[in-house]
């Protein structure tokens, strides 16, 4: 008769592993999906800055850089979203369904 907690009795249950384990992967993609450019726009900033003052045409204003940086901070806005949307759907049915069996 060894009593346990919800919370053990939740960390033991099979499918808590399969949450965890896709949570985390999907948290691995989303984030090398966001650093890796981040890192090499950095890079081409630091040892090529060159590249980033080209013009988008040949009578345009604005240089190739600013147009990145507009697309990397929309990138992470919409993997937020895309995390969110997830979280919200797949990771928080699993977890209730865990809770339930575990609390049965």
């Amino acid at each position: 008769m060894n009593p346990t907690t919800e919370s053990e009795r939740v960390r033991n249950h099979p499918r808590y592993k399969e949450l965890i384990s896709r949570q985390r992967t999907f948290v691995a993609l989303l984030s090398a999906a966001t650093l890796v450019p981040y890192i090499a726009f950095i890079l081409v900033c630091a040892f090529a800055p060159h590249l980033l003052a080209l013009k988008l045409s040949a009578t345009s204003m604005i240089n190739i850089g600013w147009p990145l940086g507009v697309i990397f901070v929309v990138g992470v806005w919409l993997f937020t979203g895309l995390y969110i949307l997830r979280a919200n759907g797949e990771f928080d049915e699993l977890a209730a369904q865990i809770r339930a069996e575990a609390t049965v």
